[in-house]
């Protein structure tokens, strides 16, 4: 009876089932599907013939490589950056995007911070290049004119973990704050006016009343943040990597990227890409676990 319940609720949603299929499609066919494929890292991968089981080989060759430790400090540096530095600014814009009176002004600036989302990394990392570069770009501009002598901020290992911040944040700041706004959009009116009737200051409303209905999507974006700290961002390191700071920005990614693709070696940069993927699983799973302990609140 309770199956006969369900499939007329999901008959009477047929549209709402049929537009969330190719989402569905896409997350099984490029996220679920690829999983079986992850065997290949207890294999020998052979053109022809069977593949052959090796166990653990490539996991020991994994951590054996000189490289590897290199790669792995540098993916979790760059993510936990990322991670720490990034998270707190979509927050600050969705309270300041709140804060704003006129109305059709804040609709002009989410729109406008919206944008660079939908620019491919290719893109990105052309407009960053004519920001930066060191015979016309802005910055450098500015940099000459206060008397100081111009920067190559791409070519500078000192520098180039903080571009792919500051391009990061650029990117995400405006679409990262789409679940705060919302959240702030949810809060009850009323609140808002006890609290002005007990004569709060607008600091006093950020504080008291904004900010406690942000805890549980912080909360929650957090916990899945660390559980993504093993992807510090393949597409953006490709376009901004150069020979002068690849030893600063070469992640697990960029790695299995080029021993799989451009060396053909499918088993061992399966096993490095299974070794990320099962670090990320733990680290949400605990955060998770604490988070629930802590603060009664988890992402699940």
């Amino acid at each position: 009876m309770k199956a006969y319940s369900k499939l007329n609720r999901i008959w009477a949603d047929k549209m709402l089932y049929l537009m969330l299929l190719p989402c569905l499609a896409y997350f099984v066919i490029f996220h679920v599907w690829p999983i079986i494929g992850m065997k290949l890292a207890f294999y020998e991968y052979r053109i022809l013939g069977d593949n052959v089981y090796v166990g653990l080989k490539y996991f020991r060759e994994l951590f054996s490589t000189p490289i590897f430790s290199n790669v792995l400090a540098n993916t979790l540096i760059i993510s936990a950056m990322k991670m720490f530095l990034i998270f707190p600014i979509p927050i600050l814009f969705a309270l300041m995007l709140n804060e704003f009176a006129n109305g059709k002004f804040r609709k002009a600036v989410q729109v406008v911070s919206y944008l660079p989302h939908f620019l491919s990394w290719v893109v990105i990392a052309g407009i960053w290049f004519e920001f930066l570069s060191p015979s016309t770009g802005a910055v450098n501009d500015l940099i000459k004119a206060l008397g100081f002598p111009p920067q190559d901020f791409l070519t500078d290992k000192g520098s180039i973990r903080w571009v792919l911040i500051a391009s990061e944040a650029w990117r995400s700041i405006g679409w990262d704050s789409i679940i705060f706004l919302a959240a702030i959009m949810g809060i009850s009116p009323s609140l808002y006016e006890a609290a002005y009737v007990d004569g709060a200051s607008r600091w006093h409303i950020v504080t008291r009343v904004v900010l406690p209905h942000l805890y549980v999507p912080m909360v929650t974006i957090f916990i899945l943040n660390v559980g993504f700290i093993m992807n510090a961002g393949l597409d953006q390191v490709l376009n901004f990597t150069n020979d002068s700071v690849n030893s600063q920005i070469d992640i697990i990614d960029t790695y299995v990227y080029r021993v799989g693709l451009i060396n053909g070696q499918y088993s061992f940069a399966t096993a490095a890409n299974l070794f990320k993927s099962l670090i990320g699983v733990v680290l949400v799973l605990s955060t998770h676990f604490i988070s629930k302990k802590l603060t009664s609140k988890g992402a699940w």
